[in-house]
């Protein structure tokens, strides 16, 4: 038992994994950003889902899921292929209300967080409807 009070609660643990959600996402907009893209939306909710992060560069509109794991390999193999279609519906959602992104190129990429500060992105990391 840990000084101080009884151990954390479900209420507790999921706050954590809540913040080390978000922490992620920081670092991912900032891997992003350093590589020349601009952040267009954070968390972006849609009707059919959310997308963590999306991102332009030049004529290419990144949509981009992140996961925070204790290791790379793990956070790598994430993503199911449930997940990649709803957020591919997601960012058929979010471009029909954004008709200025229509005529841009997609890509969806994976970003993983592990250990606090390493980060691996793996660009074109699904393609929809080949899965």
């Amino acid at each position: 038992m840990r000084a101080g009070g009884p151990p954390p609660g479900p209420g507790t643990q999921r706050r954590r994994a809540e913040r080390r959600g978000r922490d992620a996402e920081t670092l991912a907009a900032l891997l992003l950003m350093l590589k020349g893209h601009r952040i267009v939306a954070r968390r972006a909710r849609t009707p059919v889902g959310e997308i963590d992060l999306i991102a332009r560069r030049r004529r290419t509109l990144v949509f981009a899921e992140v996961k925070a794991r204790a290791d790379l390999t793990t956070g790598a193999e994430a993503l199911a292929p449930r997940q990649r279609r709803r957020i591919a519906r997601a960012a058929e959602a979010f471009v029909r209300a954004r008709p200025d992104l229509a005529g841009l190129q997609w890509r969806f990429d994976l970003i993983v967080v592990a250990g606090g500060w390493r980060l691996r992105h793996v660009k074109d990391a699904w393609r929809p409807g080949l899965e």
